[in-house]
């Protein structure tokens, strides 16, 4: 069932478990589902799937990120980028090692760069990525109004961009995330320090 206000979806790996319930997504990843490069030397892990749409060339794509507890470590629903294997990024609601819910980036050419951000009460969150120009900025928000600049970056690969959802379980069984509230803008924030900024109804495709 498509999503009004998006492009068709696709996926990025093997076919995922999917719910669509009028305008809201629910994501369901398999056990131990993952997407990193590990800086430290491990293994690469890409056993997780997401469902994108490509990338338009300028645009802002926001949604209120859900995941119930209880929770296992680095379990997260998340909105990322996706070129190939070497090159992605992801915006995640993740659990912590140390039991808190926070807003996570991941930003990976060859390795993955991962930095914490805001620690999150309740099981809910805003999250915001966009294009800008050459560049790519994350955002986070407790209500959608008012938005709190994570990063700006840059991809290093000169392949074409997907945008979209995820659910990733890293040491667990499952992870099910829901997506709703989706806003696809066509601009990205004028301002991305400026936290009034806002992703409209008016503006969706």
């Amino acid at each position: 069932m498509p999503i009004a206000t998006l492009p068709p979806l696709r996926w990025t790996g093997d076919t995922g478990q999917v719910a669509y319930d009028g305008d809201t997504i629910t994501l369901t990843s398999a056990a131990h589902a993952d997407w990193i490069n590990d800086a430290l030397g491990k293994l690469p892990q890409h056993n997780a799937t997401a469902l994108v749409f490509d990338a338009p060339n300028s645009f802002a794509l926001s949604a209120r990120v859900t995941v119930p507890g209880p929770r296992t470590t680095y379990d997260a629903a998340v909105l990322c980028l996706f070129a190939d294997r070497d090159h992605w990024a992801k915006l995640c609601f993740e659990f912590s090692p140390q039991g808190t819910a926070m807003v996570v980036s991941v930003i990976t050419n060859t390795l993955s760069d991962d930095c914490n951000s805001t620690e999150v009460t309740g099981d809910a969150v805003y999250l915001r990525v966009s294009r800008v120009g050459p560049g790519w900025a994350f955002h986070s928000s407790l209500d959608g109004v008012e938005w709190t600049f994570v990063r700006v970056f840059h991809l290093d690969t000169d392949l074409p961009v997907a945008v979209g959802f995820m659910a990733q379980a890293p040491t667990g069984d499952s992870c099910v995330a829901t997506f709703d509230d989706i806003r696809l803008h066509e601009s990205p924030p004028t301002d991305l320090r400026d936290g009034s900024e806002l992703v409209t109804p008016d503006d969706l495709r």
